[in-house]
């Protein structure tokens, strides 16, 4: 190999692991500026978590309803129907937890609990224990590794609008929609679609918004027990990369979204829904950390409107998911009633999503091109050892 390509290869490497870079000036950085705006250098650890377990339970489901629709049915539920054929009592332990469960927690919530347990002992029944522990490590280290820039992202968000004003650029984002839309902004079309659509509809669409999350989990899952620790590794640098990106352009454009524009919103939009609470949360928020009201812990406070990174992690899952055909075409459904569901739950502006989307295609491009251009992906596990 000639110097040239040596020194090629040294530059592509050092492209696909920049985000452990960033990771790594973000960590040495934090403790000094939390410090320097009077933040405190603590989070409410109960909080994040239980975001953090119901995220992994609702992720853990989500994976196995991914897989009965992309893998073979030989190789995900009929195995588990012919068991409990042959053995019929079995399904008598699975239904008394699933009754206990629906009369300490909501029903929806027990029904995630109940199939959980059962892929998890599916789990452990079909896989030998060699392949179960590599399988079970290739998942610990990625989601250890999306927590910690979780953290930091959290925490520099509360950093800068600490030093920036939070909603300093929104007026120019709305004007640049209308100016996208032919005189039309979001928040015009977030209010035809309340006054047109019952508040059903938002709900649905809030499962939408919210479901991105579950949905990251599951995609770690698949791709790191698929293709082991350093694909999921991969798939995690991917997936923060764009919000490190989003930190540094929400300090030069701080903006909130449309929401805080519009003088209508809090008065006419459905105050039962979750997205009412949140948004008016967010601003309160920002609002207090402008003002360096006292604070005893960070928490999970994202104001960043400018980039969507909401459109930036499915677009990711969609991408290293992309192999499964079925998957492939169930996630960009959902890609596209994401943007839909954004845009009338009034939380970015269009060009909000554009940014949100260029961002993505560069963390796709600088980490999973140059790692592809230099090394070989590993060999994918689909056909995990089974013990007999």
């Amino acid at each position: 190999m000639t110097i040239s390509k040596l020194a090629i290869d040294s530059r592509l490497k050092r492209c696909s692991s920049i985000h452990y870079w960033v990771t790594a000036l973000l960590i040495l950085g934090l403790v000094p500026l939390l410090k320097r705006f009077n933040l405190p250098v603590n989070f409410t650890w109960g909080v994040l978590g239980a975001f953090y377990l119901l995220l992994s339970m609702q992720a853990v489901f989500l994976a196995a309803l991914l897989c009965l629709l992309g893998f073979e049915p030989k190789k995900t539920f009929r195995p588990t129907l012919h068991r409990f054929k042959d053995e019929k009592l079995r399904i008598l332990p699975v239904l008394a937890f699933l009754l206990v469960l629906c009369m300490v927690l909501p029903w929806r919530i027990a029904l995630v609990l109940t199939v959980d347990t059962v892929v998890l002992l599916e789990f452990f029944h079909r896989i030998s224990p060699g392949t179960r522990m590599m399988a079970i490590r290739s998942v610990t280290l990625p989601a250890l590794y999306l927590l910690i820039g979780w953290v930091l992202v959290f925490a520099y968000n509360d950093i800068i609008v600490s030093a920036r004003f939070f909603a300093a650029k929104d007026a120019s984002f709305n004007a640049i929609d209308m100016w996208l839309l032919r005189g039309v902004s979001v928040s015009q079309i977030c209010h035809w679609a309340v006054r047109t659509f019952p508040v059903s509809v938002f709900r649905f669409l809030e499962i939408i918004y919210l479901g991105m999350f579950p949905l990251l989990g599951a995609g770690l899952i698949l791709v790191s027990i698929c293709d082991g620790t350093r694909q999921g590794l991969k798939f995690v640098g991917t997936v923060i990369l764009p919000s490190y990106i989003a930190l540094v352009l929400f300090y030069f454009w701080t903006s909130q979204g449309p929401y805080y524009l519009c003088p209508i919103h809090f008065t006419d939009f459905p105050s039962t829904l979750k997205t009412y609470a949140l948004q008016r949360g967010s601003i309160d928020h920002a609002r207090a950390r402008w003002e360096h009201a006292p604070l005893d812990r960070l928490s999970t406070d994202y104001f960043i409107a400018f980039p969507c990174v909401h459109i930036s992690a499915p677009l990711i899952v969609t991408w290293f998911l992309r192999r499964w055909k079925r998957i492939l075409a169930l996630l960009l459904t959902y890609d596209a009633l994401l943007i839909v569901a954004i845009v009338l739950l009034e939380w970015h502006y269009v060009v909000d999503v554009l940014a949100g989307i260029l961002i993505t295609g560069f963390a796709i491009l600088t980490i999973n091109y140059c790692d592809r251009l230099t090394s070989a992906v590993p060999p994918p596990l689909d056909h995990l050892e089974t013990s007999t």
